[in-house]
């Protein structure tokens, strides 16, 4: 499968986006999903994701509450909505996938990457 995400851009800060990843190939509901994020110098980290079958979600701590990850499968497409943002989001946010994972939090998890998307908060 390949991915594409797109959506990034310049908010200021308390405002929203929606990130959205792109999917190509077959079976994309068989694949949890997932949004990572790094700044320069930093580890990617992990954001959020979302599972195939019962879509269940997972969140990082400073991502619970504020965004909320989704999918739509008929569309091939899942998205991030981020509200309330803040500087310290500021940040590339990749979109990754994997199949039939059961391991949301893993980096190493997920055999498929799409190329980041810039997200800048202004304060």
């Amino acid at each position: 499968v390949q991915l594409q995400a797109s959506g990034g851009g310049l908010v200021q800060a308390g405002g929203s986006l929606r990130l959205s990843c792109a999917a190509s190939g077959r079976a994309f509901r068989n694949y949890t999903t997932a949004w990572f994020r790094q700044v320069p110098g930093k580890e990617r980290d992990f954001v959020a994701s979302i599972s195939w079958g019962n879509l269940n979600t997972n969140y990082a701590d400073f991502a619970r509450g504020r965004f909320t990850i989704s999918r739509d499968n008929a569309k091939n497409r899942s998205y991030l909505q981020m509200d309330n943002v803040k500087a310290e989001d500021t940040a590339v946010y990749h979109c990754a996938a994997q199949l039939i994972g059961n391991t949301p939090y893993s980096r190493s998890a997920y055999s498929y990457w799409g190329q980041g998307t810039l997200v800048t908060v202004s304060s």
